[in-house]
């Protein structure tokens, strides 16, 4: 059943509005005043909160970026009333985070179907009867370092890291490497003039994971709300990396600049949720700072480790050279068992396998995966589909597809039921549970 938060200090008139509401099928908690609302928003986390807003001063939409600022209500539709005489604070209260704003008076019956209208779901979320039961991962860029457009590159794709995860009623974008502009093409073609609402999670700032963002569309429309979660960067902050690669001489357009509502939260914990979607994190071994993030969607999980070198101790050649109880070789090994829990059961595995075994020999300690280790750290970790990513610049289809051969010939010789592709631009996979 839907669910709608009333605030309002105004009693019989809330009264009002709820018997209206629940009427139409809504279920519907109230209260007067916003500390009451935010608490029972966080306890309930209905689909839509109403709120007359009285208050004034600078702070007067303070609950509308308290609402936003909680992990635990993204996806959450924010509808602001006002009194007739204050329809300018209409910019202030989008800014802010609301979806839909109107003045007092309103008749009950117009703000229920406004209320209707903001709970629908997305589109795409639930583009046909079964997509409620549907988690869907689609794949905008899959290169990594650079990319590398070709005719050598046309089937598997040039386009540097963004996947797009619909799952739950949640649009989830991992990275915004340049694949991040067709993405943006079309989520503006498919909401139009309905606002969209999106979470862009950052593994790190290595450029091939973020050089995207300036092209994304739907940052360019003050309709849309753009949250954009990550660790911070490895000199400084999350907010200053965006901002740096749009500052003059390198963009025309200053990141202060663009229209829509884009907040960016820099993580301090390693567990969050984005709706009903869980996310864990953790750090990978990759120089910098860089995370992989774990997304358990009620039809099954994804995890997603762009950038990650497994232990590579277990080359013979390493350990000849640092001895098998040289230093570092235990803190590796911690590394890689805490990599392989991370991803342990997982339905779909996004795994960094940028390399072959003969190329790895001269890039060991580069922070990629060889394509041998990644195969037997999933079949370990008993993952039911890995999909190989990251894929060098220098490697056209054809080296691409020798390596899934190689792949699929060592899951085949652990006797693994193993599933395993290579990420490719414009494919797709859907977990679906009964």
């Amino acid at each position: 059943m839907n669910s709608v938060l009333l605030i309002q200090q105004d009693e019989p008139d809330r009264e009002a509005l709820a018997r209206h509401l629940r009427h139409a099928g809504w279920h519907v908690w109230e209260c007067s005043t916003r500390e009451e609302g935010l608490a029972l928003a966080r306890q309930h986390r209905p689909a839509v909160v109403l709120w007359h807003a009285t208050t004034q001063g600078e702070d007067r939409f303070e609950l509308c970026r308290d609402l936003r600022s909680d992990p635990g209500l993204a996806g959450v539709r924010i509808i602001v009333v006002r009194g007739g005489g204050q329809a300018d604070d209409q910019p202030l209260a989008m800014a802010s985070g609301a979806d839909a704003f109107a003045t007092a008076p309103v008749a009950p019956a117009d703000l229920v179907r406004l209320i209707t209208l903001l709970a629908v779901p997305s589109p795409g979320a639930a583009d046909s009867a079964n997509a409620a039961h549907e988690t869907v991962v689609r794949f905008w860029g899959v290169r990594g370092s650079i990319p590398a457009p070709g005719r050598g590159t046309l089937e598997y794709g040039g386009n540097t890291s963004c996947i797009e995860v619909r799952a739950d009623g949640e649009i989830i974008v991992l990275d915004s490497g340049s694949g991040i502009r067709l993405l943006g093409h079309e989520l503006a073609s498919e909401f139009k003039v309905r606002p969209l609402r999106l979470t862009i999670l950052i593994t790190h700032t290595h450029w091939d994971h973020i050089q995207g963002f300036p092209f994304f569309l739907p940052a360019y429309d003050r309709k849309n709300h753009i949250r954009i979660l990550g660790h911070e960067g490895a000199r400084e902050s999350l907010t200053r990396i965006f901002s740096l690669q749009m500052e003059g001489p390198f963009f025309p357009i200053d990141f202060k600049e663009l229209p829509g509502h884009i907040v960016i939260e820099e993580l301090q914990n390693g567990e969050f949720s984005i709706g009903r979607v869980r996310v864990r994190t953790v750090f990978t071994n990759h120089p910098g700072a860089c995370l992989g993030y774990r997304l358990t969607t009620d039809q099954g999980t994804i995890a997603y480790l762009p950038d990650n070198e497994p232990c590579y101790l277990v080359h013979p050649q390493a350990r000849a050279q640092l001895g098998e109880l040289g230093r570092g070789s235990s803190a590796a090994q911690a590394q890689e068992d805490l990599t392989r829990e991370f991803i342990r059961g997982a339905e779909v595995v996004i795994l960094d396998s940028q390399y072959d075994a003969r190329e790895y020999k001269s890039r060991m300690g580069w922070g990629h995966g060889c394509v041998d280790d990644v195969v037997r750290l999933a079949i370990q970790a008993e993952v039911q589909r890995l999909y190989l990513f990251h894929h060098d610049p220098d490697h056209d289809d054809a080296k691409i597809a020798s390596m899934v051969d190689q792949a699929r010939s060592l899951a085949a010789a652990h006797k693994s039921p193993i599933v395993i592709e290579a990420a490719r631009e414009g494919g797709q996979c859907t977990l679906r549970r009964p």
